[in-house]
């Protein structure tokens, strides 16, 4: 149920991905929200060209689908340097680290992403890379082996994370700058979504942007997702202009409610009332329950729930709140007074 959810904060494929690609801000004046992020880059990416230094190292770490590559990129454009990406899944030995590091001109941005899942020998690898600009990299093994010190250019490695208590300390402390991105206002949004509009020439009618913002989670991605949804509805549905019915009926569809909820969100949240009469309850019982995986829930469905307060989290496991229970419309069940229970020798 959670593969391919259109309220993921996760990419869903490639062609997405190309897509998200042609909306994205190449600049910092055309980045929308994280104000005081922005305005930190700004000032620190200024000093840096005054001093005609790279930049500190930067990690970026939130949840998926807030802009953290756009800002890598951003950062790359704003200094004048080209960048250079890869993940931490892809990083396997040292010798991957060292095709990168040795390709990598002075001033040039090395981008990370998912940097929490390096293998221990590729961290410790990068270490003196990120400190000293130079590594040593062992040729050969056994009884031929040697160690060759190579000195690096000076470059700025920019780490992307949605999982940053996953960082070992080590790493951490290496970089200079560290920035947390928050969800973003649904005025925010709007205005994201209103600059995607006019780069894909859609027509939308006043009202319509806000409905979409107003689903999408705080979530850049998910916005630009369900434009991309409402778009096709309005092409075959409509006449391809963004009205209020196209908006509701393409988000219908898609079993999208008011607060950008979808059927596993829901699925979650009647478990916990019907099953659990509401919890306390382990979030492993949940996962059996609705035969999904523990992480899914964990990191796909339970931030948001929990953001916007319909779930509570408790040393005795999970527990839905009144505002849940109003929004899915299920009412607790009414428990026995004291006085309705059989005497014991009745």
């Amino acid at each position: 149920m959670a593969i391919g959810r259109v309220i993921s904060g996760q990419p869903l494929n490639e062609a997405e991905e190309v897509f998200t690609s042609s909306l994205r801000p190449q600049h910092l004046d055309e980045c929308i929200g994280q104000p005081n992020i922005r305005e930190k880059i700004a000032i620190a990416i200024q000093a840096a060209r005054q001093r005609s230094e790279p930049l500190e190292h930067v990690l970026f770490y939130g949840p998926p689908g807030l802009g953290k590559t756009t800002l890598a990129h951003v950062v790359a454009n704003e200094m004048g340097a080209k960048i250079r990406c890869s993940s931490g899944p892809a990083l396997v030995k040292a010798g991957d680290v060292m095709g990168l590091l040795s390709s990598v001109n002075t001033g040039d941005v090395l981008f990370i992403d998912e940097i929490h899942r390096l293998s221990t020998p590729v961290e410790e690898f990068i270490y003196p890379a990120m400190e000293d600009f130079k590594v040593d990299y062992t040729v050969d093994s056994g009884l031929h082996a040697k160690t060759i010190n190579f000195p690096l250019k000076r470059f700025t490695l920019v780490g992307a994370t949605t999982r940053a208590g996953l960082l070992s300390a080590p790493l951490r402390s290496r970089f200079g700058m560290l920035y947390h991105l928050d969800f973003y206002s649904t005025p925010e949004l709007t205005e994201i979504l209103a600059r995607s509009a006019r780069l894909l020439k859609l027509d939308c009618q006043d009202g319509t942007l806000e409905l979409i913002a107003s689903r999408s989670r705080g979530t850049p991605r998910i916005a630009n997702r369900l434009l991309k949804r409402v778009r096709d509805y309005a092409q075959v549905k409509g006449s391809g202009v963004l009205s209020t019915d196209i908006v509701e009926n393409a988000l219908k569809m898609e079993q999208i409610d008011a607060l950008g909820l979808d059927p596993l969100d829901r699925a979650f949240l009647k478990a916990l009332v019907t099953v659990y009469d509401g919890g306390p309850a382990g979030i492993e019982a949940i996962a059996a329950t609705l035969g999904e995986e523990r992480d899914t829930l964990e990191d796909v469905v339970e931030p948001y729930l929990l953001q916007i307060g319909f779930v509570r989290r408790t040393k005795r496991g999970r527990e839905v709140t009144p505002q849940a229970r109003d929004h899915l419309g299920l009412a607790p069940k009414k428990g026995k007074h004291p006085e309705d229970e059989p005497a014991l020798f009745d």
